[in-house]
Order: structure tokens, then C-alpha cells, then sequence
């Protein structure tokens, strides 16, 4: 654990974007904002939906982030806006209930579960009211956590507006827990990283007790982002949420099979713990006992000594219900091989050997392979780029994020990276006029960036 984290508040620096925001809220407000928060997107090294199985994973923050002007009005009202005009602004009352549709997730929704997790912690009613323009430079649906993002700028917000204050641990929990009220059920990762990141470092994030280790990330190589530009958003399409629901039977079929109480446990990491087994030990489990052929619900139930009424409301989430097979025996085989790679990431990130750029590009290829055949969240634009980025130099690529869309990360040798990016380019974006007009915010070499903050004006 690091044990002089920066500060979560900080005396503002001026800059253009900061500027313009400012400009941007003076003219829809007619006054100057109060303080500016941010929040920043990540990039998962490694580590790939595992998070809400319970096990670490290796993120980083990268520089672009959500960032909100407020101030505090006597209205009775929170007001949004966006400095991007195809989000519409929203304003709803400080006084009653927050409403949040699973079944239209705008992008304001995601600001209000920040909201809504505040105002429960601390049992605000009513809130304080608040008029904020929000900016973003997180491409949205790309992988990248801009959705995780903005509720943690809003919890921010409102925690600040509201005259409260939290650690940075407290809030990334908040925030992990409120952002299902959008109907997804992640595991935390984002929310921890957005907070708990700092500028230099990589951190392997681990969860209960939430807690982030500095991980050193050798020299020679850089990190490069590209979009393959197919969105994907995770509370709008089931598929995250059946991944989760896969793993959490997964969970309950290995417990029974060793004569384990299934009806406690709903994450694989928890099997493990009480079997006091090795990664590799639950791979040879999940070898034995599962088979890779689909399961059906009735096969599960019988397995399970459940009713069939019991599966879909204790097993399943509400975008999950129309689902009638699982892939229990890929879904876990992914979890604990993936888990185990975190850990080698790490170790070699300690250990330094003269290698280690080609060992954490071998563990990088053999997640994203992971996840194109066991896990199932590649998609075939994001298998061509991942081949692409091979070719064009990077030591390793993998797909970042949930998968289904969205982005690869690259690890480049420091001397190829303008080769790489050049190649890349014209391979892959400047073949496809709508990729070409993307481009520009679609690849780019990222460091680790700093965690969320707030700033005040001096």
C-alpha cells in the first residue's frame, strides 16, 4: 500500500481546456464555477474481467479524463450540461427520489448514480443544488472507462458540493456500488484505479480490502492505445452482465462439487480462498469438474438442487433472463488463467530481468487469446488490429475494457513506436474512410496518469 498518496484536493492550474470549460459554464450560467473536478479513464494492462470475480488486476490511468466546472445554487436543483453538444443538458430536483433508467443509459444517468451514491452515504435530503458543465476527452464506448469516469467525477461533485468529505478508498467503493444502478455489475476496477492512480506508476489493485500497489513498468517500452473503433456500451447490451452471471454459477457448481456450501459463494476467487488451493490447482478443478459443452438451466438446477424460479432470481440480473445455456467451463478456465498472468505481470515487473519487455509481451498475447476464445469478448475488428499492432512491431496486444469493441493495448519496443504508429495508421485507419476521420483520437501512446481530483481556485 502506498503511504503518501497524493491529495485529493489541490490549488487549480491553468490551463486552455480549463479555460474554455470555465468560458463554457460562465455563458450557460451567467456566473464563475465555485471548484473543477476530475476523474480519469484507464487502460486494464492486464487482468481482464476478473475484477468481479474477485481477483487483482493490473490497470493504469491514462491522461484523458472527465473533467466538471460547479457551483453551488439555492435552486433545489442539480443542472447538467455538456461542453459536447450531442449530450443534452438535464436538470432534476434535489428533493425527490433520483430516478435512474437501466433501459435508456444517457450519459447523464451515469452522472446521477455518483450523485445518488453520495447522497445514500451520507443520507442527504435533500442534496445541495448544483449547476455543472461536464467535458470529456475519454473516447465514450471505447474500453477506456468513460462511463466509470463520470460517476466518479460525480460522486466527487457532489461529496464536495455537499460539504462532505471521504478517502479516495471510500469513494472508489461508493462508486463501484452506485454505477450498478445503471445495471452494471462490475467488479470495481475503474472506479479504484480513477482514484487511486497516481502519475508514473501502473497499480495492481486489489479488492478486500481495497488496496493499490505501486507496479514499476520497465523501461524501453511504451504503451500504445488504438480505438478499433467499434463501441460497445456495457449497460445497454447484455453481454457483460451474462459473463458476470456465467461466473458467479461457475462459482456455485465448483463449490458443490467439492462439498463446499454453494449458497455463500458467488465469486470464483472465494472457491479458491476456501479450498486453499493454487491458480493452477483450480485450473485442473475446472478441468475435472465442468465440461466445455454449453449448460443448459435445468442441467445447472438439478446440479444445484435449485428450482427453476430460484436460478432467475437469485443467479441471474434483470438483462440476463431471456439466457438458456452457459459456458461455465471457458468462463472460468479465462478467470484463473488470467488471474494467474496478473500475478507473473507483477513479478516481472519487480524483478527486472533483462527480458521482461518480451515476458510481459508473451503474458499480453496470451490474455487477449484468452479472451478472443474462452472468454468471448473479442469481436473481429478488434482480432485484426490486435494482429495488425503485432505486426507493426509492439512486443504484445491485448483488447482492453470489456471487450465487444472498443480498444487494444500495445506494448511497443521505445525505438519502433513512430514506426509502430505509422504502420498501424495505414493498416488499419487510413484503409476505412470512417476510421480515417476517427484517427487522430483513436491512437496514441499513453503514460500513467494521476487519480481524481479536485481543484480549487487559489
Amino acid at each position: 500500500m502506498d503511504t503518501n498518496p497524493p491529495k485529493l484536493k489541490t490549488a487549480i492550474t491553468a490551463n486552455e481546456r480549463l479555460q474554455k470549460l470555465k468560458e463554457a459554464f460562465e455563458t450557460k450560467y451567467g456566473k464563475s464555477p465555485l471548484f473543477y473536478a476530475c476523474a480519469p479513464g484507464r487502460v486494464n494492462l492486464i487482468g481482464e474481467h476478473i475484477d468481479y470475480c474477485g481477483y487483482s488486476v493490473l490497470p493504469m490511468a491514462i491522461e484523458q479524463n472527465i473533467l466538471a466546472a460547479v457551483s453551488v445554487n439555492n435552486s433545489g436543483t442539480i443542472q447538467l450540461a455538456n461542453t459536447n453538444p450531442q449530450y443534452n443538458v438535464f436538470t432534476v430536483s434535489c428533493s425527490e427520489d433520483i430516478a435512474i433508467d437501466r433501459d435508456n443509459p444517457k450519459w447523464h444517468y451515469y452522472f446521477l448514480c455518483g450523485v445518488k451514491g453520495i447522497q445514500e452515504k451520507f443520507g442527504l435530503a435533500p442534496l445541495s443544488g448544483m449547476s455543472c458543465v461536464v467535458d470529456g476527452t475519454i473516447p465514450p464506448s471505447s474500453g477506456l472507462s468513460s462511463s466509470s469516469a463520470l460517476v466518479c467525477c460525480a460522486g466527487l461533485v457532489t461529496m464536495e458540493a455537499n460539504q462532505k468529505s471521504l478517502s479516495k478508498v471510500a469513494l472508489a467503493e461508493i462508486c463501484a456500488k452506485c454505477e450498478r444502478y445503471i445495471g452494471t455489475e462490475g467488479g470495481g476496477m475503474d472506479q479504484s484505479i480513477s482514484f487511486l492512480a497516481e502519475k508514473g506508476t501502473a497499480k495492481l489493485i486489489e479488492f478486500q480490502p481495497l488496496r493499490a500497489t505501486d507496479v514499476k513498468l520497465p523501461d524501453g517500452a511504451v504503451f500504445v492505445i488504438s480505438n478499433c473503433c467499434v463501441e460497445m456500451n456495457k449497460a445497454a447490451s447484455s453481454h457483460f452482465n451474462i459473463r458476470v452471471v456465467e461466473c458467479r454459477i461457475a462459482t456455485k457448481m465448483l463449490a458443490q462439487a467439492r462439498g463446499l456450501d454453494s449458497s455463500r459463494l458467488l465469486k470464483l476467487a472465494q472457491v479458491q480462498t476456501e479450498l486453499k488451493a493454487s491458480l493452477e490447482e483450480m485450473l485442473a478443478l475446472v478441468d475435472e469438474v465442468l465440461h466445455p459443452e454449453p449448460y443448459s438451466r435445468e442441467e445447472i438446477c438439478k446440479a444445484l438442487s435449485i428450482t427453476s424460479e430460484h436460478f432467475s432470481t437469485e443467479l441471474l440480473s434483470s438483462n440476463t433472463q431471456h439466457v438458456t445455456h452457459f459456458k461455465l467451463y471457458q468462463r472460468a478456465m479465462h478467470v484463473y488463467g488470467e488471474a494467474a498472468r496478473v500475478l507473473r505481470f507483477k513479478s516481472v515487473c519487480d524483478s527486472e530481468p533483462a527480458e521482461s519487455v518480451q515476458l510481459l509481451g508473451d503474458l499480453m498475447n496470451q490474455s487477449h487469446a484468452s479472451c478472443r476464445d474462452l472468454y468471448q469478448c473479442s469481436c473481429p475488428e478488434l482480432d485484426q488490429l490486435v494482429d495488425i499492432c503485432l505486426k507493426s512491431g509492439a512486443v504484445g496486444s491485448r483488447l482492453t475494457g470489456a471487450g465487444w469493441g472498443g480498444c487494444a493495448v500495445s506494448m511497443v519496443p521505445s525505438k519502433k513506436v513512430e514506426s509502430f504508429l505509422q504502420a498501424v495508421r495505414e493498416a488499419y485507419y487510413l484503409s476505412d474512410p470512417r476510421r480515417a476521420a476517427m484517427e487522430k483520437q483513436s491512437l496514441f501512446v499513453t503514460k500513467p496518469g494521476g487519480g481524481a481530483a479536485i481543484f480549487l481556485e487559489e
